[in-house]
């Protein structure tokens, strides 16, 4: 007798709740930076350097981890690295030394790295397949990406960064998630789909390695603009409205909250447009989006990093959905880049921004910003959907 549907989606609803658990530590990094600049008087540049140990080894091991999960499903690996990055963010605020505070965070970026691909692969088998389920699941991860903002405003305002403790209540809640999702998955959804057809119903299951890099660069591409923006929006918006660090904190958590919407509308959408013309579409909106978040002063910014949160996040699952179609016979490793890149490839830039802010201003600063959505999509012109004639 078939399960119910409820039942039969069960294990994916609480990946996608587990997934908001894990995106809470990728947020609350860039949420925790000002206050390092006020607690610790860190410089733009050093404020930065904190963004830059959460994604710089995590840049580099998820595709590792990409690779180990496409040759050995490791399921343990999400509790396990959901602990770690909960873990590396409560005790970022602990110590008052820089050089600890780098490593701990940079422990919470591996955990985070570790989590993905493994968390892509296990999703995409729950969802059977489906990209308007998949979309639910990374939902999960960009509601933790909104939720943080206000979270490590609230633990701040309790007791400052000596709180940061507190912060690891997500990553207990996300382990156990984890655990009962995988206990409850194993009955469903087999590998491949139920029709006979190759990974993602792509004939024959062939890699497409060209189109999967040009994809992957217009990732990097947003994920420079989403993490450049994540990092100094708190510290720029309070200068265009004349408001505090609770100004900072609203806008932070507009272009998180931002994402929710834009991925689930991006999964409707690609339902009825396809996914290559939304995700054109995204890019394109994002332009004029950026330099309004850079140049219009007053509470019209907020309306800006509204629109860039949604050019930005309309594409998010669509490019976790096309990268793994694009790759159907490495799913981890496409899952670990599209998925982990659109928020760690844009911390290796953040330094580099946080210095030419201490050396101009943010506004020069933010400024190349604008440019790089129209890049990605220059490189998003020639692909073609998955298994498509060329």
């Amino acid at each position: 007798m078939p399960e119910p549907r409820a039942a039969r989606f069960r294990p994916l609803t609480l990946l996608s709740v587990g997934h908001a658990c894990v995106d809470v530590y990728q947020g609350a990094v860039a949420a925790l930076v000002p206050f390092f600049v006020a607690e610790r008087a860190y410089s733009y540049a050093a404020a930065s350097g904190v963004v830059l140990a959460a994604s710089l080894l995590s840049s580099v091991v998820q595709p590792l981890f990409g690779v180990l999960t496409d040759r050995r499903p490791l399921p343990w690996l999400l509790p396990v690295s959901t602990l770690a990055a909960g873990a590396g963010v409560a005790l970022a605020g602990v110590s008052g030394s820089y050089a600890v505070t780098l490593a701990v965070v940079a422990l919470s970026g591996i955990g985070v790295a570790a989590y993905h691909p493994e968390a892509a692969r296990v999703a995409r088998r729950a969802s059977a397949g489906s990209h308007t389920a998949m979309g639910w699941f990374s939902l999960g991860g960009n509601l933790g990406f909104a939720t943080a903002p206000p979270l490590v405003a609230a633990v701040a305002a309790a007791g400052g960064l000596r709180a940061s403790p507190l912060l690891v209540l997500p990553a207990l809640a996300g382990a156990a998630l984890c655990a009962a999702a995988l206990r409850g998955l194993r009955p469903y959804a087999p590998e491949q789909p139920a029709d006979g057809a190759g990974p993602a119903g792509v004939p024959g299951g062939r890699d497409d390695w060209a189109s999967f890099a040009r994809l992957t660069g217009a990732v990097v591409c947003r994920s420079v603009v989403f993490v450049g923006l994540s990092a100094f929006v708190s510290l720029y918006v309070p200068g265009r409205t004349a408001g505090g660090t609770a100004a900072g904190t609203a806008a932070l958590f507009v272009l998180y909250l931002g994402g929710a919407v834009g991925t689930v509308a991006g999964g409707r959408l690609a339902s009825r447009f396809g996914r290559l013309p939304v995700v054109r579409w995204s890019y394109a909106l994002s332009c004029p989006a950026v330099a309004g978040v850079v140049f219009v002063p007053g509470p019209a910014v907020y309306v800006f990093v509204a629109l860039t949160s949604a050019g930005l996040y309309v594409p998010f699952s669509l490019h976790i959905t096309l990268g793994q179609d694009y790759l159907p016979r490495h799913v981890g490793t496409a899952g670990g880049v599209t998925l982990g890149l659109a928020v760690s490839a844009g911390g290796l830039a953040s330094p580099v921004i946080g210095v030419l802010a201490d050396a101009t201003s943010l506004t020069a600063a933010l400024s190349p910003l604008i440019a790089l959505p129209a890049v990605g999509l220059l490189l998003l012109g020639p692909l073609r959907e998955p298994g498509a004639p060329r």
